[in-house]
């Protein structure tokens, strides 16, 4: 299980002193452990340092707040990222929620709003954190799996029997069926339906349609 600090990480990246300054007291007045960064390229040289929230600003000398939202997305980061407006940016916020970002924020803030907003990422980012663990954790036991019980697995979460999948791999349905429990056993699965959900999370079977 991926262990959290207790105090969730905010970075704020924003050019303005004085308002990094007045964000660190804020947030540090309720509980939160806030890490200022005067621009983008600081922060990035930073990471990757355990962040909960990513406070960023539009518009800063150097690489711009989409910059530096676009260097994260190709590292594969999934820390939730909260953009700072000024007036005339919404369209620019617009296209970074298009992007992936949590939700942007329009100066002058609301505190109360602002905190409660930061809260929200937090969890929302720690959620993430864990699945991707969790997913990185399955993937190991995945691998550490024999070919033929690999096979068997994406067989079974494709829908197929076990006589037919004896007959695809050219052994006895009863082999098939031990190396399905064997296999089951070794990812965690306690029955079919969860071992489903598992190779489907994998990416091995497409997922089932929606209604």
């Amino acid at each position: 299980m991926t262990e959290f600090p207790s105090s969730p990480c905010i970075a704020v990246v924003d050019d303005n002193a004085a308002l990094r300054d007045s964000l660190t007291w804020l947030f540090e007045s309720v509980g939160l452990a806030p890490v200022a960064y005067p621009d983008g390229e600081s922060f990035l040289a930073a990471a990757p340092e355990h962040h909960d929230v990513i406070l960023l600003d539009v518009r800063m000398p150097g690489l711009s707040g989409l910059q530096v939202q676009q260097r994260l997305v190709e590292r594969g980061d999934v820390t939730s990222l909260i953009f700072m407006t000024g007036h005339g940016d919404v369209p620019m916020a617009v296209s970074a929620l298009k992007a992936g970002a949590f939700d942007f924020v329009e100066k002058p803030f609301n505190q109360q709003q602002l905190i409660d907003l930061v809260q929200r990422a937090a969890a929302t980012s720690r959620r993430r954190q864990r699945e991707r663990a969790c997913l990185s954790a399955l993937r190991e036991r995945f691998a550490g799996l024999r070919p033929k019980e690999q096979a068997i697995l994406i067989h079974v979460a494709e829908g197929l029997t076990s006589r037919e999948i004896a007959a695809r791999l050219e052994i006895s349905a009863k082999t098939v069926e031990i190396y399905r429990l064997r296999a089951m056993k070794a990812l965690g699965a306690s029955n079919l339906a969860e071992l489903v959900r598992l190779v489907t999370a994998l990416g091995l079977v497409p997922p089932l349609p929606g209604p």
